[in-house]
């Protein structure tokens, strides 16, 4: 494999302080992990979620990556981009019909070497992935396949090591991480780093599932019951959805274009957008205690901006 090792010597994503004037007046400290700066395609959450799934392709000897993904999903962006650095062969598996879904993120994903096989959107989102490939007569043999999302328990230890480059940046564990939920990987993996401090998911997906959908992968994960974090250091709000997933309303993309102009700092309205969006809502309402330190997680994802702008007009600058 090409470069591989970088996964294990990559230096830690830039910890930025951010001035809002609703954190000021309530005396909190609010700073973002930047892991949108990690890799220029790989980056945020898909790079913390595929490095120990890369390392284990690699120590199983296995030289293609099969997943799973939406037409304009970051995974599937993230896999074919890791797959062209680090000598992987590729094949994603699109919900969706390919007449007319040529689209900047497959248009990337094709760039980089990967393959693309196209399923209806019900059979992604309704069969398990073994299923799925028997349908699709697609042969894993070979093959380290990935989930849709790349939601399973090697993507947790990698975002666990977010809580411990925070803590070592900072010289103490904040009191909150904040990072956007699609899956509840990155929730749960930062969850089992905490120690007393609280991380909150924000769902990006409507409905009130997200909460057991983390706590289900705790429990599947952790080798024992006393390994599994408290349930209340891991809390999912459910209220900054906006209509549910790529769902939005003109608020969020004015406070995306908004908070990029004033800190320099890009968002998505897909993920990131939301979940800082309702940092700033929960700290309005007095949800977080004064004097305490804030860490939002910038999971990466801006790729699909491009993909954005072209359906709405590119209202998101």
């Amino acid at each position: 494999m090409n470069n591989l090792d970088a996964l294990l010597n990559h230096p830690p994503s830039p910890l930025q302080t951010v001035e809002q004037k609703v954190f000021a007046f309530r005396g909190l400290r609010l700073l973002v992990k930047r892991d949108d700066l990690l890799h220029p395609h790989v980056s945020g959450n898909k790079w913390r979620k595929l490095k120990h799934n890369l390392l284990e392709a690699r120590r199983l000897g296995l030289t293609k990556l099969i997943t799973f993904g939406g037409a304009y999903s970051n995974h599937l962006a993230a896999v074919a981009a890791a797959g062209l650095e680090f000598g992987f062969s590729t094949l994603g598996v699109v919900g969706g019909e390919e007449i007319g879904l040529r689209n900047p993120t497959l248009g990337f994903a094709k760039e980089c070497g990967m393959d693309l096989i196209f399923t209806s959107r019900a059979n992604l989102r309704n069969k398990p992935e073994n299923e799925l490939l028997k349908l699709l007569k697609i042969d894993p043999a070979g093959a380290f396949v990935l989930p849709q999302g790349g939601a399973n328990c090697l993507a947790l230890p990698g975002c666990r090591e977010i809580v411990e480059e925070t803590t070592a940046q900072l010289g103490h564990l904040p009191d909150f991480f904040i990072t956007a939920c699609g899956t509840g990987a990155t929730l749960a993996g930062i969850s089992t780093g905490l120690r007393g401090s609280t991380a909150i998911g924000v769902s990006v997906l409507k409905g009130d599932f997200m909460q057991n959908e983390v706590e289900k992968l705790l429990t599947k994960c952790l080798p024992s019951q006393s390994a599994i974090p408290n349930p209340k250091s891991a809390i999912v709000v459910d209220d900054f959805h906006f209509g549910g997933y790529a769902k939005w309303k003109p608020e969020l993309i004015d406070f995306i274009n908004d908070f990029k102009e004033k800190t320099g700092i890009p968002l998505d309205p897909i993920y990131t957008g939301k979940a800082f969006f309702a940092a700033v809502e929960l700290a309005e309402q007095g949800f977080f205690p004064e004097g305490a330190s804030i860490v939002l997680v910038h999971t990466g994802g801006l790729q699909g901006i491009a993909g954005f702008n072209e359906r709405f007009g590119n209202i998101v600058s």
